[in-house]
């Protein structure tokens, strides 16, 4: 399985939309923790839920964290959380969404706060 990695620090990849089975693999490639951006069912009933994605990365070895945001708007709040987030998670790091532009946009504003 290959993902669709985006680099977008030395220690923080962005990724589209991932399934639970992706956990295994981002294991295998280093990765210490993955944020899901995504609320659940943003997209219907197809999509995996957070529940199933954390039982995966956990039993890969990863530090889960869900802090799901719109894809139009990310709060002052919510920028904050993932600021936290990237100061308390373990790197490298993997964060993904539907596309993986807005975990990009929620870095590039918590590093500015």
């Amino acid at each position: 399985m290959n993902l669709p990695l985006q680099q977008i620090a030395a220690d923080v990849c962005v990724a589209p939309q991932l399934s639970p089975e992706a956990m295994a693999e981002a294991a295998r490639l280093g990765f210490k923790a993955v944020v899901n951006n995504r609320p659940d069912f943003e997209h219907g009933p197809d999509q995996p839920t957070s529940a199933a994605v954390q039982a995966a990365a956990e039993a890969a070895g990863l530090v889960y964290r869900h802090l799901p945001v719109a894809g139009g708007y990310q709060s002052p709040e919510e920028i904050a959380a993932f600021a936290a987030l990237l100061a308390e998670l373990p790197r490298p790091l993997l964060c993904f969404c539907r596309s993986g532009a807005r975990s990009t946009r929620l870095y590039q504003q918590a590093i500015s706060l």
